[in-house]
């Protein structure tokens, strides 16, 4: 999958039945985020985060939906560990299931680095967020040994939501409602209008693109 492609709209068995991603996701934001497996220590810490974090991601117009390469059955037993694990009353959001490995393998979600018990490789912990146009934003691959920081994700929501709408972009370690970078191809009388708020900060090289302004969202 590359930036800008349309998501796959896949029809897909989950604990919530089957459905289709596009339909679930309608016209907000989509979080898909995969597992290499049910019952193993980290993706539990995951998936217990990111029940959470639910709250978080809707008042962002988000859904998230997890894969993890085990039946639908499987997945409720283990939801009631990831329940218990995490003080939790439900496991709001869908699983998906993968057990042949068919939707791993077609989205490039495999570690050869890590083996399960039968010594096929594990599915990387994938993840893909899906904008309103159902176009990926982003995504980002770790290994299946380290676990994702949810809040970096809630992070970046903020900026891809930021970004699609304002001509900013935001700078290393941007929180929502800091300072935004205004795009190098809005010029002059354009650059004054939109950010009037606008600064420069001025660099060696003479070459004024160090354009800061307010978060224009706030």
């Amino acid at each position: 999958m590359k930036l800008g492609e349309v998501f796959p709209n896949e029809t897909v068995n989950t604990t919530q039945g089957e459905l289709s991603l596009h339909d679930y996701w309608g016209d907000g934001w989509g979080v898909f985020f995969t597992h290499p497996a049910d019952y193993t220590p980290v993706c539990t810490t995951e998936l217990s985060m990111v029940q959470k974090m639910v709250p978080e991601f809707t008042k962002r117009n988000v859904k998230m939906i997890a894969l993890s390469c085990n039946s639908v059955k499987d997945h409720a037993g283990w939801c009631d560990d990831i329940k218990a694990f995490g003080k939790l009353s439900e496991v709001s959001y869908p699983i998906i299931e993968d057990p042949t490995r068919d939707l791993a393998v077609k989205f490039g979600m495999l570690d050869p680095d890590e083996k399960d018990a039968a010594g096929l490789p594990l599915t990387a912990r994938a993840v893909f967020i899906v904008g309103p146009d159902k176009k990926l934003k982003l995504s980002i691959l770790y290994p299946a040994t380290t676990g994702r920081n949810f809040d970096e994700l809630l992070r970046v929501v903020d900026s891809l939501q930021l970004t699609a709408y304002k001509k900013v972009a935001t700078p290393a370690n941007w929180q929502a409602g800091g300072d935004c970078m205004v795009l190098p191809s809005v010029k002059g009388e354009e650059a004054a209008t939109l950010f009037p708020k606008m600064r420069i900060e001025e660099v060696p090289s003479g070459k004024q693109y160090m354009r800061f302004t307010p978060d224009p969202s706030q």
